[in-house]
């Protein structure tokens, strides 16, 4: 059996997207990819809105066992997903790297909020598929 590909998802603070796609990598995709999430800078904690949410809709809490981490706090990735703050990881080498351009909800209604997460969930199920069907790397 091959080792799973190891994904990194990138934002700047690692406190609210990058953490939701961690989580939902793991509870979609670990089968497939590992899920790591870290920032070129953190906060004290992850987004409460977003620890919320997560815990509602999908039973995940994800502060047992995730917390906000530095770029070199992680493994050596596969796949740099950077999620759209115009965040520039030159020191993060991988195969493949791509910008998933997501809108920071923080500060903004649930409504917003559930939008940007249907959307990472969207994305981490169409990335598992990208891998498994091998149209990436």
């Amino acid at each position: 059996m091959s080792k799973k590909l190891k994904v990194g998802f990138i934002c700047v603070h690692n406190s609210c997207r990058s953490q939701i796609a961690e989580a939902l990598g793991k509870h979609f995709a670990s089968d497939v990819f590992e899920s790591y999430s870290a920032g070129t800078k953190i906060k004290p904690q992850i987004n409460q809105d977003a620890v919320r949410l997560i815990k509602e809709h999908y039973k995940i809490d994800m502060e047992q066992d995730q917390y906000s981490k530095l770029l070199e706090d992680i493994p050596t990735l596969d796949i740099v997903i950077t999620m759209g703050c115009n965040v520039n990881c030159p020191n993060l080498p991988c195969k493949h790297r791509e910008d998933w351009g997501l809108d920071d909800p923080t500060g903004k209604s649930d409504e917003e909020f559930m939008y940007i997460i249907n959307e990472i969930e969207r994305k981490i199920l169409e990335l598992r598929e990208r891998i498994v069907s091998n149209k990436l790397l």
